[in-house]
């Protein structure tokens, strides 16, 4: 099969998961209100003890990109769970049974959920504008800032199609991604400065992926104040260069794992 074939197959399932997507009503819902939570629960709840801390800006400009990056990496857990759900349907199965390439399912899965990410930006964005964030930047910075979350999003969603296809039960998959994302997106600059963490914390923290792509975003946003202190990390020096670094190993490793795994199902 072509690469041209195999794009194509590719188109065909993304648009075939995005339409799944706005035909049921219920699942858009509830994918645009977690997003509004977030942003509204740390904002409003949590904010007046967390934002206490000196940040040097408004700490809902602070912590707006922050829950921006939180979210899509929770997002991404919708790749695992949607490939899951259809394997135990019995989806894939169909799918097998048709002239398409094998790595089309897996990378579908990944390329929408990217679509699902930028709407759920474009609902978070809106959500911060209303509370108090503000973009103090150009429109090419805000742009590169949205690229990286979503660029990050989109590595983890390769991790998570792997999972789905080891383990096989979408409430296993749920269950795995939250023990595994909750500590990795907490344990990071993404609601306080790492400087408020002690000693291991921070270090993990400020080598953390998570806080670079956080950092990136800021960065972008405007939202860090001009003369704040950066962690001596080269990983929050050069946030983009870590970021992309880390993007190019994990879809490096698990791309093929998910697609290997994925063939060896199919083989059964």
């Amino acid at each position: 099969m072509s690469v041209s074939e195999a794009i194509g197959d590719t188109v065909t399932i993304t648009r075939r998961n995005l339409k799944k997507i706005l035909r049921v009503p219920d699942l858009l819902v509830f994918t645009l209100i977690s997003p509004i939570m977030f942003v509204l629960l740390f904002a409003f709840v949590f904010g007046g003890a967390i934002g206490s801390q000196d940040t040097g800006v408004n700490y809902r400009e602070f912590l707006t990109p922050g829950i921006f990056v939180q979210t899509v990496i929770f997002g991404a857990t919708f790749t695992g769970y949607s490939l899951a759900e259809d394997l135990q349907k019995g989806i894939l199965d169909r799918f097998r049974s048709l002239p398409m390439s094998p790595t089309a399912v897996v990378s579908g899965r990944t390329a929408s959920d990217v679509g699902i990410n930028v709407l759920s930006l474009l609902v978070m964005s809106v959500t911060g504008l209303l509370i108090g964030w503000r973009i103090r930047t150009s429109v090419l910075d805000a742009l590169i800032g949205f690229f990286f979350i979503l660029l990050f999003a989109y590595a983890i969603s390769w991790v998570m199609a792997f999972v789905a296809l080891v383990v096989r039960s979408p409430e296993v998959v749920n269950n795995a991604s939250f023990v595994v994302i909750f500590p990795v997106t907490f344990i990071a600059n993404t609601f306080v400065s790492t400087s408020a963490m002690p000693g291991g914390l921070a270090t993990f923290a400020n080598w953390n992926p998570v806080s670079a792509v956080a950092q990136v975003a800021r960065v972008r946003f405007g939202n860090l104040a001009p003369d704040a202190t950066v962690p001596d990390v080269w990983a929050l020096q050069h946030p983009e260069l870590y970021t992309l670094a880390w993007v190019v190993l994990i879809v490096a490793v698990f791309a093929p794992l998910a697609i290997s795994r994925y063939q060896r199902t199919a083989s059964r």
